[in-house]
C-alpha cells in the first residue's frame, strides 16, 4: 500500500512539472521574437532543387519558411488573407504553408500586398516583404503582328496585369503608354517610331505576375504566302480576281496594294447577290516555287504540330458586317461546296479537305450574332491550322506541317484561294441566317503561315535562387 501510495504521489509531482514546463514554453514562445532567414520552394518535382531557396511565389505554391521563434505562432497572413499552416508540423524554426489560390494580387491592400505576416499576439508580430504571384503570366495572340510605327499592339492572354515593360525583337523597351485591362487579358502599346521593325521574334512583356513572351511571329515576314505587293505570285484564270483588281491601302499606313473582298468593279454593279460567290484571289499554283511551302522549314520546321501552325492575315473592315458574307479560305484549289458547314470545311477520310470559313460577325459558341468591325485601323487575324477540313485535331491528331505540305504539292491544284461566299448560314435547326446582297468594303492583307507555339518562360535560372 506505501509503494502504490508513493507511485501516486510521484505521478502527481511529474505531472505539475510538466504542466510547469508547458505553461513556460507557451510564454516563452508567445514572448519570444520571430527572425526569418529565408523562405525556401518546396517541389519534389524540381529536377535540380526540391528544397529552393525564393524571393517570390505564387498561388497554390508550398512553402518552407526558415527563421527562429516560430513557438506560439497563432495565425499567417499573406497580402492581408489569413493563410491556413499546420502547426503540428510547425518547429521553432520552421513553418510550412501553402499559399491559397483565394489570397489576393493585384486586388490587395496596397499596405499588405505582397507581405507575410506572423502573428502571435497583438504585440508579437512579423512583417516580411516577399513577393507573392498569380499563375505565370502567358500569351495566347497578338493583334497585329505587323504593325507600323504610330499603331497600336494589343497582345491577349492571361495574368498580364501591371504590365510595366515591353521589349520588341529588336530590343526597344517601351516603359511609357502601356495601357493594362485590370484583370490581365491584355495590354496594349503604341509602336515606337525608333523600333526596327524588320527584326522578328518574340515579344517580352514583364508584370506583376514575372514576364511573359508571345509567339515569335511578331514581324514575321519569312513565309508570305501573299502581300499583293511581289511576295506570292497572284493565279489568273477566269475564275479570278487579278492585279488590276488591287488597290491602295486605304489608310495609307505603308502596306502597299490590298485586296478587297469585294473589288470595286464588283460593288459598282451593286454588290455579290444572295447565294453568290466572289472569284478567287489565288496565288499561281503548282508551277511556282512561292507556292511549294516547303521553303519554309527552314523556319518553320517540317515536325511541327498542326496545332502549333496558323494562317494570319490583316484586315481592314471600317463599316459594321453583320448578317451577311463570309471568308472562305482554302489552301488547296479544290473545293466541290461553298460556305459555312460545306464538306471541304470538315475533315474527311476519303477526300483531302483544306478550307474553313471565317465570319466573324457569328459567335461560333452559341450561333448568336453582333456586327463587328475593325474601326478605322488595320486588324491582324490568326486562324489555326487545325480549323481547316482535314486537320481538324479529333479526328487527324498527329497531323504536322509536313503532312500539310504533301497535302499541297500532291493536289491536283495547289493554289492557295479566299473569297467572299454570300451563302445561307445554318448554325442549326433553329438558327438560320438568310444572306443578302454584300456590299461592304473590306480590305484584306499580308496572308502568311506562322508558327503559333507558346514560349514557357521559367521563373527560375540556372542557379537555384530566383530573382525578380
Amino acid at each position: 500500500m506505501k509503494t502504490i501510495k508513493y507511485l501516486w504521489t510521484l505521478c502527481l509531482a511529474l505531472a505539475a512539472f510538466t504542466l510547469t514546463a508547458c505553461s513556460d514554453d507557451d510564454n516563452g514562445g508567445s514572448s519570444a521574437a520571430m527572425q526569418i532567414n529565408q523562405i525556401y520552394l518546396e517541389n519534389v518535382d524540381d529536377e535540380v532543387n526540391q528544397d529552393r531557396p525564393v524571393e517570390f511565389a505564387r498561388l497554390g505554391q508550398l512553402l518552407r519558411i526558415e527563421g527562429s521563434g516560430f513557438s506560439g505562432l497563432k495565425k499567417i497572413y499573406v497580402n492581408g488573407y489569413e493563410t491556413y499552416f499546420n502547426n503540428a508540423l510547425m518547429t521553432d524554426n520552421n513553418v510550412w504553408v501553402t499559399l491559397n489560390a483565394a489570397t489576393p494580387i493585384d486586388k490587395a491592400d496596397a499596405d499588405v500586398r505582397n507581405t507575410i505576416v506572423f502573428y502571435k499576439n497583438d504585440n508579437n508580430k512579423l512583417v516580411y516583404e516577399f513577393t507573392i504571384r498569380a499563375a505565370a503570366p502567358a500569351v495566347t495572340s497578338v493583334d497585329n503582328t505587323l504593325p507600323k510605327a504610330g499603331e497600336t499592339v494589343t497582345v491577349y492572354g492571361a495574368n498580364l496585369q501591371e504590365t510595366t515593360k515591353v521589349t520588341l525583337p529588336d530590343g526597344t523597351e517601351i516603359t511609357d503608354g502601356i495601357r493594362n485591362d485590370a484583370d490581365g487579358k491584355w495590354y496594349s502599346f503604341t509602336v515606337p517610331s525608333s523600333a526596327d521593325l524588320t527584326k522578328s521574334g518574340s515579344i517580352t512583356s514583364e508584370g506583376a505576375n514575372g514576364t511573359a513572351k508571345s509567339p515569335t511571329y511578331f514581324n514575321d515576314f519569312g513565309n508570305f504566302i501573299t502581300d499583293f505587293d511581289g511576295n506570292g505570285e497572284l493565279g489568273s484564270w477566269s475564275a479570278t480576281y487579278g492585279t488590276d483588281d488591287l488597290v491602295d491601302d486605304p489608310l495609307n499606313t505603308g502596306r502597299g496594294k490590298v485586296a478587297l473582298l469585294a473589288p470595286q468593279s464588283l460593288l459598282d454593279a451593286g454588290g455579290l447577290d444572295a447565294g453568290g460567290n466572289g472569284k478567287y484571289w489565288a496565288t499561281a499554283g503548282n508551277d511556282n516555287a512561292n507556292d511549294d511551302w516547303s521553303r519554309m522549314y527552314t523556319t518553320i520546321p517540317a515536325e511541327t504540330s498542326a496545332s502549333d501552325l496558323a494562317i494570319q492575315f490583316d484586315i481592314y473592315c471600317p463599316e459594321p458586317w453583320d448578317l451577311t458574307g463570309q471568308l472562305e479560305i482554302s489552301l488547296q484549289n479544290n473545293l466541290n461546296g461553298y460556305g459555312w458547314g460545306s464538306a471541304p470545311t470538315k475533315y474527311s477520310a476519303e477526300y483531302t479537305n483544306t478550307a474553313t470559313v471565317w465570319v466573324p460577325w457569328l459567335n461560333t459558341e452559341d450561333g448568336s450574332h453582333t456586327a463587328w468591325s475593325t474601326g478605322e485601323r488595320w486588324q491582324t487575324i490568326t486562324i489555326p491550322m487545325t480549323a481547316f477540313g482535314n486537320y481538324d485535331p479529333e479526328k487527324a491528331p498527329d497531323v504536322t506541317f509536313q503532312k500539310i505540305v504533301e497535302d499541297r504539292n500532291g493536289g491536283s491544284y495547289r493554289n492557295f484561294v479566299l473569297f467572299l461566299a454570300n451563302s445561307d448560314l445554318e448554325f442549326s435547326d433553329d438558327i438560320k441566317y438568310k444572306a443578302s446582297t454584300f456590299n461592304l468594303k473590306i480590305y484584306v492583307d499580308n496572308f502568311r503561315v506562322v508558327s503559333t507555339k507558346s514560349i514557357t518562360v521559367k521563373d527560375f535560372n540556372d542557379d537555384e535562387t530566383a530573382t525578380e
